[in-house]
């Protein structure tokens, strides 16, 4: 074998390989992308489920967002006030104080309480029940259809369907938000933990079709709110609901209400 020959291949695979070098060294200066140091510590103090319950994508989009200003130290709702309070240490801020939020199911429509117009075989999914019959077997149509699509994206097993409703454990859950976006009734909402009282119904029908429909639904009689000294309780469309800055939680309304669409929380 020609040795001139092997020692040019030898020099043009060397001068590729430091071409290759410089380049990819250029490059890298270049198109570096700085990462604020504060975002991997946040990232570190996040739970790290990326349940996306902060409205970004994942803990390190929430970790990005905080540091650039675009949310609050106290971003996370699964963290809650002691994760809020170690990212507020690592921005240097005071961490604002917040309310513990847990979701709600706005309904009692379960299988005893409320009417079925047929018994209904299939996809067991309710955003499936917008194209099958009546959207459903229930009568009543603004409330829980009871086939789970809350339950399946639960990240931290804290809603079941019991009895043909959806009921949450306030203990498991971290208010993701993820069982609220998912609902196609929008039924269910987030409330504060310690709230003492919680209406458990959806229905805006007028109050002679809803007892119809369901025993335990609200009919929009008023009393509740005529009863309330704050005057933290709204009739509007047949449907009460309560103003938790303002309510006392003192228990009128729930003694007050005759159809106990009204519920101990």
């Amino acid at each position: 074998m020609n040795i001139q020959g092997i020692i040019i291949a030898v020099a043009v695979v060397a001068a590729v390989g430091l071409f290759i070098g410089i380049f990819l060294g250029i490059a890298s200066i270049i198109f570096k992308v700085f990462v604020d140091e504060r975002e991997e510590k946040i990232v570190e103090v996040l739970p790290g489920n990326n349940c996306g319950g902060c409205g970004y994508p994942g803990c390190s989009g929430l970790a990005a967002a905080i540091c650039k200003g675009e949310a609050p130290v106290n971003g996370c709702p699964v963290g809650g006030a002691a994760v809020g309070k170690k990212v507020a240490a690592i921005m240097g801020v005071e961490a604002p104080e917040g309310k513990q939020m847990v979701a709600f199911v706005k309904c009692q429509g379960d299988c005893e309480k409320t009417n079925s117009n047929y018994e209904y075989t299939g996809e067991e999914d309710c955003q499936m029940m917008a194209f099958v019959p009546g959207q459903g077997p229930k009568s009543c149509n603004f409330g829980c259809q009871g086939y789970g699509s809350c339950v399946k994206v639960c990240d931290f097993d804290a809603i079941h369907v019991i009895n043909g409703v959806a009921v949450v454990d306030k203990d498991k859950c971290k208010a993701c938000g993820k069982c609220v976006a998912i609902c196609p009734r929008h039924l269910i909402e987030l409330i504060p933990y310690d709230a003492k009282v919680a209406v458990a119904c959806s229905s805006k029908a007028i109050g002679k079709q809803t007892m119809k429909d369901c025993s335990a639904g609200c009919i929009g009689c008023g009393l509740c709110n005529k009863n309330c000294e704050n005057k933290s309780i709204t009739v509007t469309d047949n449907h009460a609901s309560i103003n938790y800055d303002t309510c006392i939680g003192c228990g009128v309304c729930l003694s007050k209400c005759p159809k106990k669409s009204i519920v101990e929380h």
